[in-house]
């Protein structure tokens, strides 16, 4: 059995659907490394104990149990798994995060609420976030004692993210950004403590930044009625006046597309590479 999970041929986007294969460029589950096999072991043994068991309580939007099992998550390393170890994660590969999300994925609504904490709840910070940012946030974040969330959507901006209608301006001491507007259909905002919101600074530079629950002029809406994954949280989330310390500014003024949509493009790697069953 192989050891590696690198495949042997590079293959370009989609091109492997239109241009003959050798046997050996296929990549199977039977190439993951022992230890992608034992995470994804692991994983499964979670799914099938920890959250399987509690699918119908969190149907009912139960998410006191979403968080411990968010908790428990992480003690296993699973929620910390793109995390540097140097900030409490585990520091592994594209694979193994595909197997993770794989394995959790027994039950949408679990998998729905974890892969918005480990994904674009937190790779914002791990792939754009200052020294400072990351000591303050990863840590709590891989545990699963903080949960994340990211708030791009807007109700008349949500496939032209860049045209949303949230503003933001530096307050007159210099000391806070000044947020105003609404974002929509926010994954795990019912309960979620930080948020990468998005807005124009002065109306014109699209930006992001890394909001607390607990800024003073944030708040959260009511939970959506939805058909599917119920077991979510998705409320919308309204900014008025809401303070946000300058050093919460993530990247640089004016570059949050670049964080927004290459977030969005490595959690849609990860979610359309999980291992075959």
């Amino acid at each position: 059995m192989s050891t590696t999970a690198i495949p042997k041929t590079k293959i370009s986007g989609g091109s492997f659907l239109l241009e003959e294969r050798q046997t050996a460029d296929v990549f199977t589950p039977e190439d993951f490394s022992e230890q992608q096999q034992m995470i994804g072991q692991t994983t499964e043994e979670f799914a099938i104990n920890e959250i399987l068991p509690q699918a119908e309580k969190i149907e009912h939007k139960d998410f006191s149990i979403s968080r411990d099992l968010l908790k428990k998550a992480g003690d296993l390393g699973l929620s910390g798994v793109e995390i540097p170890e140097a900030y409490g994660g585990l520091e592994m590969d594209k694979v193994t995060a595909a197997i993770i999300a794989d394995n959790i994925a027994k039950y949408a609504g679990f998998a729905t609420t974890w892969g918005a904490h480990s994904g674009i709840g937190l790779l914002p910070i791990v792939y754009f976030g200052t020294e400072e940012q990351k000591k303050k946030y990863l840590p709590r974040l891989a545990t699963g004692e903080t949960v994340g969330a990211y708030a791009l959507s807007e109700a008349t901006s949500g496939s032209d993210a860049l045209n949303c209608r949230a503003r933001a301006v530096l307050s007159p001491d210099g000391k806070h950004y000044i947020l105003n507007g609404e974002k929509m259909w926010i994954t795990n905002a019912g309960f979620a403590d930080l948020f990468t919101v998005f807005a124009k600074i002065d109306g014109e530079k699209f930006s992001a930044f890394l909001v607390e629950r607990t800024f003073p002029g944030f708040s959260v809406g009511g939970e959506e009625h939805k058909m599917g994954i119920r077991g979510s949280s998705t409320c919308p989330i309204i900014m008025n006046d809401c303070k946000v310390p300058v050093e919460n500014l993530l990247g640089e003024v004016g570059k949050g597309a670049t964080i927004a949509f290459n977030i969005l493009n490595i959690v849609s790697w990860t979610v359309s590479h999980k291992s075959t069953r």
